[in-house]
């Protein structure tokens, strides 16, 4: 009897060590073709495995952030990492006109970054945010879905919506368990303006002559994937000081589930 319980204490035991914590979700490694980045001789990236915040971070997390950490508070943070936008909607260190359980806008690179670093985690690389974010509902890998992409351009071609009244308890979780990607806000990335060449291209030669506006698109791997380029446009437009009101972002981690597949 004493062995069927220990047998079962360890075996419960290696499937709790093995789950990221709540809130979370574990994503497996995998390969995946982005928009951008590959070489000319270059089918895919590896990715490997991390575990992704199921939600993007609220604005309760950010109040509950600003306690412990108050050099990111408005009055104190230092100019060179926010402009003056950031947190802009925000009466106070713990008040702010919108849903608590709203995604966090205003909010900058640097801010995010700091964020994620109290949590023991960091932000998302570009590949890994468009590796979870070309999931649908049913599919791990549905990039080359003309349905998914029609419906997330129907999404980028609306109006501005009024983030602060989105609850991110209302949105769908897709094939990994991942919910808001899409349609409330835009997230940073720890290299969000790595894959759009910004500097005059007359002094790096020809090389980045495609990389601007419209002929951007040139070197994009899937044409027709208009819903993808959008989101790299806009990446490539941003600052690390930057706050706007539709901007936020969400956390990765190394954990124990990562660790664990790593061995395997």
């Amino acid at each position: 009897m004493h062995s069927i319980v220990i047998i079962l204490f360890f075996l419960l035991g290696g499937v709790e060590a093995s789950s990221p914590p709540k809130g979370k979700v574990h994503i497996p490694a995998g390969e995946f073709s982005p928009l951008y980045g590959l070489d000319v001789l270059q089918k895919s990236f590896k990715i490997e495995a991390f575990d992704v915040d199921v939600n993007p971070v609220t604005n309760k997390d950010y109040a509950a952030f600003l306690k412990t950490h108050p050099e990111w508070t408005k009055n104190k943070v230092f100019p060179l990492f926010v402009d003056s936008k950031y947190l802009d909607y925000w009466r106070s260190d713990s008040k702010y006109n919108a849903l608590s359980d709203a995604p966090i806008t205003m909010i900058s690179w640097y801010a995010a970054g700091a964020f994620c670093e109290s949590k023991n985690g960091r932000l998302l690389t570009t590949l890994e945010w468009e590796y979870i974010a070309a999931a649908s509902e049913t599919q791990a890998d549905a990039s080359k879905d003309p349905e998914l992409n029609q419906k997330l351009l129907d999404l980028y071609s609306k109006p501005q919506i009024d983030t602060s009244k989105q609850s991110v308890k209302l949105g769908k979780p897709n094939f990994y368990g991942v919910k808001n990607l899409h349609g409330i806000i835009w997230e940073w990335t720890n290299d969000f303006n790595s894959f759009f060449i910004a500097s005059d291209n007359r002094s790096d030669g020809d090389k980045s002559k495609n990389m601007f506006c419209g002929a951007g698109s040139i070197g994009a791997k899937e044409k027709e994937n208009y819903a993808a380029f959008i989101r790299y446009g806009y990446r490539g437009s941003l600052q690390a000081r930057y706050a706007t009101k539709n901007l936020g972002f969400r956390c990765a981690y190394t954990t124990s589930s990562v660790v664990e597949e790593k061995k395997k």
